[in-house]
Order: C-alpha cells, then sequence, then structure tokens
C-alpha cells in the first residue's frame, strides 16, 4: 500500500512520541534532545526492523496490489528505494513533528499527529483517490477490481494478500501497542505513586479503541460525505461533524488525550516543570 504508508508511518512515529509526552518533557526540562531518549531508539527500531521490512515484501510479493492496482513489479529500482525510505523517514518526521510540539507543550497538537496520521491512511484505504479505495484493497489482482462485487472482498478474506496481512498484523500490531502501553505506563510513574496499578493490556486496548472511533469512523464517514454531498459540501459537513464529536474541548479525543495520553487534564501547565524535573 503504496499510497497509504506515508501516512501510517507518519502516524506510528508521531504515536511513539505522544507515548511518551512526559519522558519528552523531562528531558526537555532536563537540556536533553528528544532524539537522545529511548523513545525515539524504538521508534527508528520499530520502522527499520518491522515496518520497512513488512512493506517491501508486500511491495515485491503483491505488487499490483500493494500500489492499489496501477503497476506492476516492473517498477523502477529507484521508486522501490524511494518507498522503503520513506517507511523510515515519514516515521521519523512523525516523531519529531510531535515531539516538537511536546516542547512546546502543546500536547493536544501533538496528540492529533498520531491521529491524522492514521486518519489519512484509512481514508485512502477506505475512499482513495476516485472513491473505490476499498474496491481496489479487497481485491488481489486487477481483474477482481474489474468484476468487483461484495464477494470479492468476501474471497479476498482468505487469498493470499490477506493471509500475509494476518501474520504481520499478528506481530506488528502487538508490538506497536505494547510498546506504547508501557511507555504511557512508564510516563505515569512521574510524580505518581499509584502508576504501578495501571493495566497495560487496558491501555493497549484503548489506543486501538481511539484509533477505531477517532480515524476509521472518521475516515468511512468522510467518504460517505464526499461521495453524496460532493467534494465541497461534503468536506464542510464532515469538518463540523468531526469537530463537534471529536475535536472541541468536551470532544471524544479530547478526553483520550488527557485521560490515557497524559493521565491529567490536557492543557499547558498539564506537567509542571518541577514535577518532570525530578522524573
Amino acid at each position: 500500500m503504496v499510497q497509504v504508508d506515508v501516512f501510517w508511518s507518519y502516524g506510528i512515529g508521531a504515536g511513539i512520541a505522544v507515548a511518551n509526552a512526559r519522558q519528552l518533557d523531562a528531558a526537555h526540562v532536563a537540556g536533553r534532545s528528544a532524539y537522545e531518549q529511548t523513545s525515539f531508539r524504538d521508534a527508528a527500531l520499530f520502522l527499520g526492523t518491522l515496518f520497512v521490512p513488512s512493506g517491501a515484501y508486500l511491495i515485491w510479493r503483491f505488487t499490483s496490489w500493494e500500489t492499489m492496482h496501477v503497476s506492476t513489479r516492473d517498477l523502477p529500482g529507484w521508486l522501490m528505494a524511494g518507498f522503503t525510505m520513506t517507511n523510515f523517514t515519514q516515521g521519523i518526521l512523525g516523531f519529531a513533528v510531535a515531539a516538537t510540539l511536546l516542547r512546546r507543550r502543546k500536547q493536544f497538537a501533538a496528540y492529533l499527529q498520531w491521529i491524522l496520521g492514521y486518519f489519512g491512511m484509512f481514508f485512502i484505504l477506505v475512499h482513495g483517490w476516485d472513491g473505490t479505495g476499498y474496491m481496489r484493497f479487497f481485491s488481489s489482482t486487477p481483474a477482481d477490481l474489474a468484476g468487483w462485487t461484495w464477494a470479492t472482498a468476501a474471497r479476498w478474506l482468505t487469498e493470499d494478500v490477506a493471509v500475509s496481512l494476518y501474520v504481520m498484523g499478528s506481530i506488528i500490531g502487538p508490538v506497536l501497542f505494547g510498546l506504547m502501553a508501557r511507555d504511557l505506563k512508564r510516563g505515569y510513574a512521574v510524580g505518581r505513586a499509584d502508576a504501578t496499578e495501571v493495566n497495560r493490556l487496558q491501555l493497549a486496548l484503548s489506543l486501538v479503541t481511539v484509533l477505531l472511533i477517532g480515524a476509521l469512523a472518521p475516515a468511512i464517514l468522510a467518504s460517505v460525505a464526499v461521495r453524496y454531498l460532493g467534494p465541497l459540501l461534503g468536506s464542510l459537513a464532515f469538518a463540523g461533524g468531526a469537530y463537534l464529536l471529536l475535536l472541541r474541548r468536551d470532544g471524544i479525543l479530547h478526553r483520550h488525550c488527557r485521560r490515557v495520553m497524559l493521565g491529567e487534564e490536557c492543557v499547558a501547565d498539564a506537567i509542571p516543570a518541577d514535577t518532570a524535573a525530578r522524573a
């Protein structure tokens, strides 16, 4: 999924930074760079050892599907190299942007980098560039796409592409969300004696759930709005609904940010400098 991975890798990097909000703040107070922290190392290792190889395997093994059926294995070498490179560099960019926003004490803006990365990924999967994203995703070959029905999607679930995704997902998903949950729990320990009571599995499930509610569901609704109301009216209608449900002060994403990301109010003085300095 060449078009998708640009957004996904950005969301991965931003998510790891967001999960380390307190640790990165403590490093900033101590005069240390975000790129000296274990969170940056973990982001680079995850991208380099799991995410990049998985993308390289898929584009080599299932070139048509990975390019959403616009190309074959006759891709030029520079494009293959560029694809694998951006799977890494976009993740580092996501980490850097989120870490910079955290340093400026814009916690919710940093949190949104994670959400927006996944929203972009899901929107491409659902809508694509011509409204057929979901059809392209649930088609193993161009022939399947040409005669697409929901039966095609059902058959795709048992084909080689899907099986490869199941195997990769069973590794990438638990590692990524387990890593984020671990780092969130470590961050809670800053000034909180009861941090050991936090359940990492519940944190990981909360992260997955908010992506389904705050990224996948909005991507589907955005696609439906654009499809039936047109690009302009559909975008305006979606933006209004997203603000009311997700982005306003008491919206779903604000509440999740306050409760899970920081364990308290997500405001400019959410992490007192003297407390962070003692971390």
